[in-house]
Formats: C-alpha cells, structure tokens, sequence
C-alpha cells in the first residue's frame, strides 16, 4: 500500500503468518530502502529463532517498473542482493525483473487487470499474476472478480492471486471458491495500528462503507479507487471532478491536493473495518472467518 505500509507493518504481518508486502517507494529517501530488508530480515530471523514451531511467513515487495520511476533499477538491484523472496511489478511487465528475481530463485508476480495485461505478463516471465478486479483500493480494474479469474483459469494454471474488496476471511474462501490460489488484502491493513497513515485517516478508513468509495482517473490519470471524504476535505466535489491534473490544483483549496497524501486511495471492503486494532489481531479473525466459512462448507 503506497504510503501506508512500512517496516513495522510487514514485520507484523509475517509475524502473524500470512505474507507481508511493501512499496520499495514507501522508503524515502531511496538509500532507506536497503536499511528497511536489512531491518525486516534480521526481524523475521530473530522472530523464527524465538518460534521455531510457528516460524513467519516469506515478505515481498512491490516496484514500480514503468519508466517514470527513476529509482528502478536500483531498487531491483537491492532486492537481488537481499533475495528477496518475492517481486510484485506493477505499470508495465519487464522481462529483466523476472530474471533477475527469479535468477536467485525469487519468485514474481504481476498485478493485471485484463486478460490482454495478463498474457503479456507471462509472455515476459511472470511467476504469475495479481488479478487486480472491480473495487480494489487505488489502481484498478474494472472487471468482476468472478469474470477475470474466470477467464485468466482458461489459460493459465500457475499461481493466482485475487484483489478487490477482501477484508474477511469469508472474502478469502469465495476467491479460493473462485480459482484464486491467494487473496491479496489492503485496504483492511489501512485501519491497523502499524500502518503508516495518520490517524484521522484511520478513523475515516473505520467511518467508510462502498459507497465511499470514488474511481476516478482524475488524480493520477489511471482510474483507481479513493476515499470520497479526503476528496472533498480537499475541497473538491466528487460528483463533479476536474478532468486534468491542473484544473485540481487550481480547484482544491489551500493549494494542491496530493494524490495519495491527500487524496486517500481505499478499495470497496473497507466496510469490513470497525476499528483500529494490531494487524495481529485482523490476521487472526480472518484466519478463523476462513476457516470457519470452510468448515460450514464441508459440513453443508
């Protein structure tokens, strides 16, 4: 989650048994980045020499690989140095990111949200792919979760992960129910103690239902998902947005709003928050939701 995942999250995270990813950009200045998977290594290493019975889950971290990020390949060069254990690329498949992660046995996944994305992902040597689906928080589709998983299991059976409004373990089984092998979670990690983001911020996440939630391309000229009141704080009417990057400036009050900073990036689910409370404790409801939801199931 760009801007809202740190350290202290992932560690979390994988701590409490599910994989933890972040941002290479959330680190700033850029030369952190490589004192963070340092920090989160020793972290996860120390967690397992203390757990040897309940060791953490792997970590990840997520590039920009589109040519406007000018910090690429040196965030690709640490992640090779540091083996990262698994490389989520956004904006664009690059067929030198997965070799290089995957020349150290990394494994790589890229988020897509149309079956023309997918294919060139793998074309380029994805592991396999990130079903970005309608109601994801920041970038993303368009598409039913039920249409793109569909259609991505006609041709490709490697490993699959769905995004797009999971916040409970139930969500967790129907995209298992659907053909995803993993479901990819955000939104819900915004109202955790260890997120990075403000607390009133937080407390808007836990204040939000769907029907809070704006997709738009004004803000960042790709269509994603953001938090209907940090729009209008920054005195900007949701229904009647700006089509360029220019006229929000001019419209927001106090000078220009900042796109994710400001204008808060939230995905449909995030009704499923009621409060702020330890990603160990949301990671443990959801475990037992999952769980329970299986159970039924099996039972019915």
């Amino acid at each position: 989650m760009f801007l809202a995942s740190g350290v202290e999250l992932m560690i979390a995270q994988c701590t409490s048994g599910i994989i933890g990813t972040i941002p290479a950009l959330n680190a700033r200045p850029s030369a952190q980045f490589d004192d963070w998977l340092s920090e989160i290594e020793a972290a996860l290493a120390a967690w397992d020499s203390d757990h040897p019975q309940r060791p953490a889950a792997p970590f990840g971290v997520n590039l920009i690989v589109h040519k406007s990020n000018p910090r690429l390949e040196d965030d690709l060069a640490r992640c090779v140095a540091h083996k990262v254990p698994l490389v989520i690329s956004s904006m664009g498949a690059r067929e030198d990111v997965n070799n290089a992660v995957q020349a150290y046995g990394g494994v790589t996944l890229h988020d897509v949200t149309n079956q023309a994305h997918a294919r060139k992902a793998i074309d380029k040597g994805a592991t396999g792919l990130i079903a970005v689906a309608a109601g994801a928080g920041g970038h993303a589709g368009m598409q039913s979760p039920f249409a793109l998983v569909e259609e991505l299991r006609a041709w490709f059976d490697g490993p699959i992960a769905l995004a797009g409004a999971i916040g409970t373990g139930r969500a967790v089984a129907a995209a298992r129910m659907m053909g995803a092998d993993f479901a990819y979670i955000g939104s819900a990690f915004l109202a955790t103690e260890e997120a990075l983001i403000s607390p009133a911020q937080k407390a808007a996440v836990v204040d939000a239902s769907a029907a809070d939630i704006v997709y738009t391309p004004a803000f960042s000229g790709t269509p994603a998902n953001y938090l209907r009141q940090s729009i209008v704080a920054a005195g900007l009417d949701p229904e009647a947005l700006p089509t360029t990057r220019r006229a929000i400036d001019v419209a927001a009050q106090d000078g220009a709003a900042k796109t994710w900073s400001d204008i808060w990036g939230c995905g449909q689910g995030v009704g499923s928050s009621h409060s702020v409370e330890p990603t160990a404790v949301l990671v443990d409801r959801i475990v037992r939701e999952f769980e329970d939801t299986i159970a039924n199931r099996s039972s019915a």
